[in-house]
């Protein structure tokens, strides 16, 4: 995007929110523009509100609740001084980051928003942060009354029927990240060098030859851990299940793994259990098999560790994650490992199983107890709006972070990882159209992505919230099962996989799953008519 574009969307968008601060029209239409919608469309729905209510004399200081670890080498302070320059400006107001890390991420995230904290704005996502059953304990602010005046232009950017997808009761709890492309599909990173040495020249679709190739890395690469997982971690259930069952993932948590799931997209509203069936069984199995192969070290379940990391340091073989992870990582391991031609197992490769992705897989909430709810979704504005605020946020600096050449983003000469990186993991309002594409883009993501478009089938459950208070306990004591007894089975350290896998169940039922999958079938069938009376 050249300067003049920028500076004319930057007037725009300041235009906009000035305009905002002093309109009192009373129209509440919605209605769906494009990128670059002037300040008067965007006004046009403004929600009714009294100019002393939209006062920003008073300099506030905006939370927003983010995930990673946060950044030790001096470039993010440097980046966000920059940041609040600009929303002084326009805002009159600082942005604060409050990180919550990685190490336990689940529980101090949950426990953050039930302490009633004031917080402003917060990460979320349906799908991976709990954010229905943050709901549903009244963690966030319902924005229907804010968003037409105090983020105007990403209300009429966002259309009807994806509002309708952040909806609880009928109030809308988040913002999507709906205008932003990307596959969080999962697989495994592997390493094409080392496959092609072990004799696997076609692309790895199947768990059974991703066994032959850590054999080959156990055998022929002394010091490097083929798999050096963290226990903590049980991407391998959800993502077996990917492959050898036809079943789509609920949004119905419980902890560690979810148990329940559709059990096709055929049969997109019958509950199902792929863990009461012989899929499991085969799973624990093959995982008792890998571990006592050595596939991974022998304490795994008390092994915390950066498996990416490793990957790249060379002293493992894979890493599992998704697409984008995938595609960045490419990148990283051509510089890192030379020759080492880095290569993505999606575990919907097996049988063409690949759900397109929630539209609120990321989005952005207001913290129930804002005491600034209407600065924040100013600030939220301008971050995801303002071209320059989203591309200090994303990228960093210009000639820092990154240089511009032929329209596209590149490393500067001297650019030294540890020194120079930065990262905000903002993940909750990206937009294609303030995107600066990647100049070293790995050459076959567009192939890749040809690939998943060609086998994709829409997500059946952005507006299915699955209500636990008819479950509640039940759901409590299966989730702390799930946390105490699966993790032994997913790596292949409970004994007999068979006896280990009947215990789990029969504890399972005790606990009361039963009459937690009738509950879930209950509401899939309302659901199932919601959906078929709304054609």
């Amino acid at each position: 995007m050249d300067n003049r574009k920028k500076k004319t969307l930057g007037v725009a968008l300041t235009a906009t929110l000035a305009f905002s601060l002093t309109a009192c029209t009373s129209s509440s239409n919605t209605t769906t523009s494009q990128a670059g919608t002037t300040a008067t469309t965007a006004t046009a729905t403004g929600a009714s509100a009294s100019p002393s209510k939209m006062d920003t004399s008073e300099f506030q200081t905006i939370s927003y609740v983010m995930l990673g670890d946060k950044p030790k080498n001096g470039q993010f302070e440097k980046v966000m001084e920059k940041v609040n320059a600009i929303l002084k400006q326009k805002a009159n107001a600082k942005l604060e980051i409050k990180w919550v890390e990685w190490a336990d991420w689940q529980t101090k995230y949950n426990l953050l928003l039930a302490s009633g904290e004031p917080v402003d704005l917060i990460t979320v996502a349906t799908d991976w942060l709990d954010t229905w059953q943050n709901a549903q304990k009244g963690a966030f602010m319902p924005l229907d009354k804010l968003l037409p005046t105090y983020a105007p232009l990403t209300w009429n950017e966002v259309p009807p029927e994806n509002w309708a997808e952040t909806k609880y009761k009928n109030q809308i709890m988040l913002i999507p990240e709906d205008h932003y492309t990307q596959w969080v599909n999962h697989g495994f990173l592997y390493r094409g060098d080392w496959a092609k040495e072990f004799g696997i020249t076609t692309p790895i679709k199947d768990w059974e030859t991703m066994g032959k190739y850590f054999q080959g890395v156990k055998d022929k690469k002394p010091g490097v851990v083929p798999w050096d997982a963290n226990g903590t971690a049980a991407g391998n259930i959800g993502g077996y299940i990917n492959s050898y069952t036809d079943a789509i993932e609920l949004p119905v948590n419980t902890g560690l793994f979810n148990l329940i799931y559709g059990k096709s997209y055929d049969q997109k509203y019958t509950a199902y259990s792929p863990i009461f069936d012989s899929t499991f069984v085969d799973f624990a199995k093959l995982m008792k098999d890998w571990g006592d192969k050595g596939f991974w070290r022998e304490d795994v379940l008390n092994y915390k560790g950066d498996n990416r990391a490793e990957l790249e340091a060379g002293k493992s073989s894979v890493d599992q994650h998704h697409t984008q992870t995938f595609l960045g990582e490419r990148i990283k391991m051509d510089k890192l490992q030379p020759g080492s031609d880095l290569q993505f197992f999606p575990f919907s490769a097996t049988r063409n199983n690949l759900v397109s992705m929630s539209i609120t897989h990321g989005g952005t909430s207001i913290g129930a107890k804002s005491k600034h709810p209407e600065r924040a979704l100013m600030v939220y504005e301008l971050i995801r709006q303002d071209p320059e605020v989203y591309h200090l946020m994303n990228y960093g600096l210009e000639g820092v972070q990154y240089v511009m050449k032929d329209g596209k983003r590149f490393r500067p000469d001297g650019y030294d990882v540890q020194r120079d990186d930065f990262y905000s993991n903002f993940w909750g309002g990206r937009t294609d159209k303030n995107e600066i594409p990647d100049g070293t883009d790995w050459v076959g993501k567009g192939a890749l992505y040809a690939s998943y478009d060609k086998i994709k089938k829409p997500f059946p459950y952005g507006r299915f919230v699955f209500d636990k208070a008819a479950v509640s306990n039940e759901l409590t004591a299966i989730t702390q099962i799930v946390g105490q007894m699966a993790p032994a089975i997913l790596y292949g350290k409970a004994g007999d996989p068979e006896k280990a896998v009947n215990d789990f169940r029969t504890k399972l039922k005790a606990a009361g799953y039963d009459k937690l999958q009738a509950e879930v079938q209950k509401q899939l069938d309302a659901f199932k008519t919601t959906v078929e009376s709304s054609k």
